[in-house]
């Protein structure tokens, strides 16, 4: 089965939607308490136009959506170096074990390479091991000297 990585587009959004829901189902079977807003109209209001929040790639597997990663540049002042900040990957069940994660994530590298960032940066939620396996397979590392923070304005 042959798997195909494209960037999205606005006429994804309602296949996006639909996986950042199974997504948030997911999470929530494992106890995340997020209210998980992200829909197909959150999906097109901020990932567009004049200064998009993110852009995005679609795995799609036999010509259907079989997968998304949603990301965003960033930048760490530290090290003084860019970044590409993935904000979302997730691949659809039954699409799973076929190369659609690793080819997402290759994908999300080849983008971060043309844009000059050294590293790829992410977050796991803690009890989502299915995911840090993945990661770790792909040879990622835990920063474990850092916790995240949040402040609502």
């Amino acid at each position: 089965m042959a798997v195909s990585i494209r960037a999205a587009t606005a006429e994804d959004a309602d296949s996006i939607g639909a996986m950042a829901q199974e997504f948030a189902a997911y999470l929530r079977s494992l106890g995340d308490p997020t209210p998980f807003a992200f829909d197909a109209e959150a999906f097109r209001r901020d990932g567009f136009g004049a200064d998009p929040a993110f852009a995005g790639l679609v795995a799609e597997l036999e010509g259907r959506a079989a997968g998304y990663l949603l990301y965003h540049p960033a930048y760490d002042v530290d090290r003084a170096m860019r970044l590409l900040h993935i904000v979302d990957l997730w691949v659809r069940p039954e699409c799973r074990r076929s190369g659609i994660g690793r080819a997402l994530m290759e994908a999300a590298a080849a983008k971060a390479r043309a844009m000059e960032a050294r590293e790829l940066i992410w977050s796991v939620y803690i009890p989502n091991t299915l995911a840090a396996r993945f990661y770790e397979r792909l040879g990622a590392k835990t920063i474990d000297d850092l916790q995240f923070m949040h402040l609502r304005v």
